[in-house]
């Protein structure tokens, strides 16, 4: 299969465009995703393309044009809004939460609403507390609501092509850092990755990390340092947390008797503490340390660089944390 390195933003750009092409009921809506081509450069040419019918520029008004969305899915198109700050996303709560998860059940299948959510998440750009949160852990809690959260330009493409095929509500969180700086090698030929699978980014034999979306990044450069000290780390990507692949995360900890999970959602009542809820039930008596959990800190997420640094994992606390499992593995 022959392949070219794509960004992260042209991944799903590309992917936004095989898509359309192939079917005519996916139409594109948002802040400035038309003729600028989106804050990102996400639907750039998209517009000169498909034309204002289905690349549509919106008024600031999440709330309207996700509700519009929802109303068009219900009849027979496939919309893709996008929420430029994934801040935001908390204005549509009961359109995406009260109706769109729900229309299916309540209607007995009658209604399907295939519908794909693209918002942004991520810290680490100095754009302050209301345009830097990471709302992914919210939606997982819906049932109804498919969660997708890529960290590579081929994971990207891949499992927006699958959103853009469901039947159901997805809700697909992008990293805005990673959209210029993230590179990878994309295939030229037609694929389709699968909700509900796992990738094993990095295989190893002493210590299981679990991250997602750019926390992958920085925990493969952890687990680089990691193997210098002789420790051999595996990384995982969940890649799509509802559905969960339960079944991958929970082998790999059997194996390497410790785990480490990384997200830059917040700690409390968040991702990590369902990851790890799920390690303890399906792995307990593996498990030679108790589960670590890095999130982001508990705090609105800061403006200056030094201090919105301090808020979210890095290279660092992830070593520490697998020191603190060998550590604890040795005193046992």
């Amino acid at each position: 299969m022959s392949t070219r390195e794509l960004t992260f933003a042209q991944a799903i750009r590309e992917a936004l465009d095989e898509e359309m092409s192939r079917d005519e009921r996916i139409i594109v809506l948002g802040e400035d995703v038309g003729a600028w081509g989106g804050v990102f450069r996400t639907t750039e040419g998209l517009f000169q393309k498909y034309g204002p019918e289905r690349v549509i520029d919106t008024p600031l008004s999440e709330e309207g044009f996700v509700g519009l969305s929802v109303g068009a899915a219900m009849t027979g198109f496939h919309p893709v809004p996008e929420i430029m700050f994934g801040d935001f996303i908390t204005l549509v709560m009961d359109q995406l939460v009260n109706q769109a998860a729900k229309m299916r059940y309540m209607t007995g299948g009658q209604l399907h609403v295939p519908l794909t959510v693209r918002a942004t998440m991520g810290g680490g750009r100095s754009s302050g507390a209301q345009h830097s949160q990471s709302w992914h852990a919210w939606f997982a809690h819906v049932p109804g609501l498919k969660v997708v959260v890529p960290s590579t330009p081929y994971d990207a493409k891949g499992l927006l092509k699958t959103a853009l095929r469901e039947p159901n509500p997805v809700i697909f969180f992008e990293d805005k850092v990673m959209y210029a700086k993230v590179k990878g090698p994309v295939p030229e030929e037609e694929y389709t990755i699968p909700f509900g699978q796992a990738d094993i980014k990095r295989v190893g034999k002493d210590v299981t990390l679990i991250a997602l979306s750019r926390m992958i990044h920085l925990t493969l450069a952890a687990a680089e340092k990691l193997a210098a000290q002789g420790i051999e780390a595996e990384v995982i990507d969940p890649r799509t947390l509802t559905p969960l692949d339960e079944t991958t995360l929970i082998e790999s900890v059997k194996k390497t008797g410790g785990a480490v999970i990384v997200d830059e959602g917040y700690q409390s009542f968040g991702v990590t503490a369902e990851l790890a809820a799920t390690i303890a039930y399906g792995a307990f008596d593996y498990l030679d340390a108790p589960v670590e959990r890095l999130g982001a800190m508990d705090v609105p997420i800061p403006f200056t660089p030094v201090l919105e640094n301090a808020t979210i994992p890095d290279e660092n606390k992830i070593i520490a944390a697998v020191q603190r499992i060998m550590e604890g593995r040795r005193g046992a």
